[in-house]
């Protein structure tokens, strides 16, 4: 999960407290929903979340998986 962390870091650099205005995860939940990015506001971002937490995980787990593939190690 740290590859996840890191981008997740990344990813609301600029809004780290308020991660429903990061630009990079607003672009993220209008491709995802069809919502537009401007029109994300709070309550959007957080059912959004919500309802996509598994995706979300698999998603982390999935950058985890690339980065250590990225730097050449082993998959234990």
């Amino acid at each position: 999960m740290g590859a996840g962390l890191i981008f997740l870091w990344n990813a609301t650099r600029g809004s780290r407290l308020r991660p429903w205005r990061s630009e990079c995860l607003k672009w993220r939940v209008e491709t995802y929903t069809g919502k537009h990015a401007e029109e994300v506001e709070l309550r959007d971002f957080l059912s959004f979340v919500y309802a996509e937490r598994r995706q979300m995980l698999r998603f982390l787990r999935w950058l985890t998986e690339m980065r250590a593939y990225a730097h050449g190690a082993e998959k234990h």
